[in-house]
C-alpha cells in the first residue's frame, strides 16, 4: 500500500499485510483480497476518475456499537411510549438483537412484518411474535404478494429502524396476547376502546423521531461516547490519505451541527494526528474535509433541498439568508441542496463517490437525483459472511436437493403421466433453509432466504456501485484502483455450459436472424451506392471500439496504468 510522503508529524501505520489470497476459478488464477476488506461491485467504476468523496456520518463514519446502541435506543423508545400514554408494563419489554433485521415492510393494515423478495413475494410473514405460516399467508395475501403501497407499506430499511422493529413485533405481540383485548383482523378492541395496528405503529414511529430530534438520546450518546461509537486510528489514516491523491473529502449528514461537532471530534481526535504548533490542542476535526454540509434533511437534500446558511462554528446559530458565495474550506454550511452543493463545488455527477448506510435517502436518492457514484456501507456484511463461509455444507445441501429433485424428472417428456414424488426433496429443502435461516438471526438473512433474493438485496444490486461492512474497506486498494463488476448472467448463461453443443432443431428459424449470411456480398451495394449517389445501402460493421462501458471512462484517455480486479 502506498505510504504517505514523509512529514514531521508522526503518522499511525496499520497492519500492510492485506491477508489475501490467489484462488482458481476454473483455469483462471486470480488475486482475493481477504472478504473482511473486500469490497463488492455491482458497477465498474474507475477509482481515479473520483475527484470529491462525500460521505454520511451516522453508521458510515461513526460507526455505532451494535447491539448495546439499539438497546439503547430501545429503552428511550419504551419511556416515550410510556410518557404518551402506554401500559407501563411495556417497561418490562427486553431488546432481543437475534430478532430483529433490516429491509422489512410492515403492513399497517393487518400489523404484520413482512420479508419479501424483489417483486413482493412474501418470503417470512410474522405477526406479532408469531411466525405465520404458508396458508395463512395465501389467506392474507393472495398469491402471498403484497404491492409497495406507501399508503399502506413502510419500508424498515435504514439501521435506526432496527430497535423499532422489534418495539413494534413486541407492541402488537403484548395486545393480541392479552385477555382484556379482543384481536381483529385490523387491530384490537377492549370495550369502547379499539386501537388498529396502523395507529400503534404510527405512535412507535412518532415516538422514534422524538426521540431522535427531541429527547435526549444524542446527549446520552455523547456522553458516553466509549460506550456507544467504535473509534478506529484508521479513519484519520484514510481520509488523510484520500487528500494526499489530489482528492477532496466532504460530509453531509442530517445530523445538526452541536451533535456532528462532538462526535467528529471524538472520532479524528489522535495524538499521533496533533499539529506540533497546536501544542496540547488536538486537530480540529474539520481540517480532515473541504466541505462540511450538516442539517442536509435527506433525502430532501436530494430533490428541492432547504436553505443553504453559513454555520456560527462558536454559538451554532445560522447566518440569515441564502448563502450564495463559494464555500469556504473550514468552515460549516447547514442545509441546501444536492444542485447547490454541486454548482458551488463545480463537481459534475460522476466525480463524487458519496459513501452512506441509507439505502433510500443516501443511496437511491443521489444515484436517481443526481448521478453520483454510490457506495453503501452494510455493517452487517460482517455477520452475512461468516454465515456464507460456515455454513458452506447447508449451502451445498440446498444444491444438492435441487439437484435431485431436478433428477426426479429426467428422460420425461410432455406424454408422461405419472407424476413424481419430490415432496421428500420439498421438505427436507424447507427445514434446510430454516436452518440456514436460523444462522443469521430469526428472521434470516437481510439479502436471501434460501435461494430468493430480498427486497433489501434488490436495491443494494440496482442502486450500490459499490458496497462493504466498513468504508476503511478502501484502506486495501489503491486510490487509482479499477473496480471491475463481475458478468451478470442470465439463467439462459449460468445452467448452460460453454462446452455444450446447441443441437438445432428441425424447423428453428430463429438463428441467424441478426447475422449476415455467409455469401453476404459487400462490394455489390457499394458500387450501387456509387453510381445513384446513396450514402448507404446499408450499415457498415464497425473497425474498432466506439464505447466500452465496463471502463467507466468519458472519455479515449488511456486507463491502461490502472489495475484491474473482477474480484474486487
Amino acid at each position: 500500500m502506498t505510504e504517505l510522503p514523509s512529514s514531521p508529524v508522526k503518522r499511525p501505520r496499520e497492519n500492510n499485510k492485506l491477508n489475501g489470497s490467489t484462488v482458481t476459478e476454473g483455469n483462471i488464477k486470480m488475486y482475493k483480497r481477504d472478504p473482511a476488506h473486500r469490497v463488492f461491485v455491482n458497477r465498474s467504476l474507475n477509482m481515479a476518475k473520483i475527484k470529491i468523496f462525500g460521505f454520511d456520518m451516522d453508521y458510515t463514519l461513526a460507526v455505532y456499537k451494535s447491539p448495546v446502541y439499539e438497546d439503547m435506543g430501545f429503552e428511550k423508545l419504551k419511556e416515550r411510549l410510556v410518557a404518551i400514554g402506554y401500559p407501563k408494563e411495556i417497561n418490562d419489554f427486553k431488546y432481543d438483537p437475534a430478532f430483529p433485521c433490516r429491509g422489512l415492510w410492515f403492513d399497517r393494515q393487518f400489523g404484520t412484518l413482512l420479508k419479501v423478495d424483489c417483486y413482493g413475494n412474501v418470503l417470512v410473514a410474522v405477526h406479532g411474535f408469531r411466525f405465520m405460516k404458508s396458508w395463512e399467508i395465501g389467506k392474507m395475501y393472495p398469491n402471498k404478494y403484497v404491492q409497495l403501497d406507501e399508503n399502506r407499506i413502510y419500508v424498515l430499511n435504514t439501521l435506526f429502524n432496527i430497535p423499532e422493529t422489534y418495539m413494534i413485533a413486541c407492541m402488537i405481540d403484548f395486545f393480541i396476547s392479552k385477555k382484556d383485548y379482543e384481536q381483529s383482523d385490523m387491530g384490537v378492541r377492549c370495550g369502547d376502546l379499539f386501537m388498529s395496528y396502523k395507529s400503534i405503529f404510527q405512535d412507535i414511529r412518532n415516538s422514534v423521531d422524538w426521540v431522535h430530534f427531541h429527547g435526549d438520546m444524542k446527549d446520552y450518546t455523547v456522553q458516553n461516547l466509549e460506550t456507544f461509537v467504535h473509534k478506529d486510528q484508521r479513519l484519520p489514516l484514510f481520509l488523510e490519505r484520500i487528500r494526499q491523491h489530489g482528492q477532496k473529502t466532504m460530509i453531509i449528514t442530517n445530523s445538526d451541527y452541536k451533535y456532528t461537532n462532538k462526535i467528529m471530534e471524538y472520532l479524528l481526535d489522535f495524538p499521533e494526528f496533533q499539529q506540533p504548533e497546536q501544542g496540547t490542542k488536538g486537530r480540529d476535526w474539520i481540517t480532515f474535509f473541504d466541505y462540511v454540509v450538516v442539517d442536509a434533511k435527506k433525502p430532501m437534500f436530494f430533490k428541492d433541498g432547504t436553505i443553504l446558511r453559513k454555520v456560527d462554528r462558536t454559538t451554532g446559530s445560522l447566518s440569515l439568508g441564502h448563502h450564495m458565495g463559494p464555500m469556504e474550506k473550514g468552515c460549516v454550511y447547514s442545509g441546501g441542496s444536492v444542485d447547490v452543493i454541486s454548482e458551488l463545488m463545480g463537481a459534475k455527477g460522476k466525480d463524487v463517490l458519496y459513501v452512506g448506510d441509507h439505502i433510500f435517502g443516501d443511496i437511491l436518492k443521489s444515484k436517481k437525483e443526481r448521478g453520483w457514484r454510490t457506495f453503501l456501507v452494510v455493517p452487517e456484511m460482517a455477520q452475512e459472511l461468516k454465515v456464507w463461509t460456515e455454513q458452506k455444507s447447508l449451502f451445498g445441501q440446498i444444491e444438492t436437493l435441487e439437484c435431485e429433485m431436478a433428477d426426479s424428472f429426467r428422460n420425461l417428456d410432455s406424454s408422461t403421466r405419472d407424476v413424481p414424488d419430490i415432496s421428500k426433496y420439498k421438505k427436507e429443502m424447507m427445514e434446510t433453509v430454516h436452518k440456514l435461516d436460523l444462522s443469521y438471526g430469526m428472521l434470516g438473512s437481510i439479502f436471501r432466504s434460501g435461494s430468493r433474493q430480498t427486497f433489501f438485496s434488490a436495491q443494494v444490486q440496482r442502486y450500490a456501485d459499490l458496497y462493504t461492512s466498513n468504508l476503511l474497506s478502501l484502506l486495501h486498494y489503491p486510490f487509482t484502483y479499477m473496480f471491475r463488476a463481475p458478468s451478470m448472467l442470465m439463467p439462459h448463461e449460468s445452467t448452460v455450459d460453454h462446452d455444450l453443443t446447441y443441437a438445432v432443431e428441425d424447423g428453428d428459424t430463429s438463428l441467424g436472424l441478426r447475422q449476415r449470411p455467409k455469401d453476404f456480398d459487400i462490394e455489390t451495394p457499394t458500387k450501387i451506392m456509387r453510381q445513384n449517389n446513396v450514402p448507404h445501402l446499408h450499415a457498415n460493421m464497425p473497425c474498432k471500439v466506439t464505447h466500452y462501458h465496463d471502463e467507466d471512462e468519458d472519455s479515449d484517455e488511456d486507463s491502461s496504468s490502472a489495475m484491474s480486479d473482477k474480484s474486487a
